[in-house]
């Protein structure tokens, strides 16, 4: 496959809010690149032998943006691997000279559309309060600029299977990756 070349090797991020399909998107994109497949948010609950929502309630937010950060680095010493990331990654600037080691792909999704997706979703420690709206817009302005830093950005409305997503994706790819030119190609 020419864009499997053309990334030769290099890991793909997926960032975006919670509920923009990072992990459902990933696992397809992996396999059709074939690649390795990487979840952070499952990676940390192995290692911590708990829930996410546990370590928030028990340790606080701060303890868990560390371990995910640990978490990061190690996935990102790997290699031809798609990793789908917790949407506050991008909250710590340390994870951003990670994440920069590879295509970084953001998953761009209403507030609307997560709303309806993430209605009944009792997982999600930020989501605990009220007004789920609210939340998500909040989050929406904290994160927006930091996503846009993303090298590849991938709208994603109600009417997206996640198969249609994958394939723009790989289509998309050889726009922001261009060939390296090898050095004795001159000579």
């Amino acid at each position: 496959m020419k864009t499997q070349k053309l990334l030769q090797g290099i890991n793909i991020y997926l960032i975006g809010m919670m509920g923009s399909g990072k992990s459902t998107i990933g696992k397809i994109l992996a396999q059709r690149l074939d690649y390795r497949f990487f979840d952070t948010d499952i990676l940390i609950e192995r290692v911590t032998q708990q829930s996410i929502n546990d370590i928030f309630v028990t340790q606080g937010e701060t303890v868990f943006r560390d371990i995910e950060t640990q978490v990061l680095s190690e996935v990102a010493a790997c290699t031809r691997s798609v990793i789908a990331t917790g949407g506050g990654i991008v909250l710590n600037s340390q994870n951003w000279s990670y994440l920069h080691h590879g295509l970084i792909i953001w998953l761009d999704v209403s507030i609307k559309l997560l709303k309806t997706r993430l209605i009944n979703d009792t997982t999600r420690p930020l989501l605990k309060e009220s007004d789920l709206t609210l939340k998500l817009k909040t989050l929406d302005e904290q994160r927006r600029n930091l996503y846009n830093k993303a090298d590849l950005t991938i709208v994603i409305n109600q009417n997206r299977t996640p198969e249609s997503i994958v394939s723009e994706i790989l289509e998309a790819i050889p726009t922001v990756i261009k060939p390296k030119v090898e050095a004795n190609q001159f000579n």
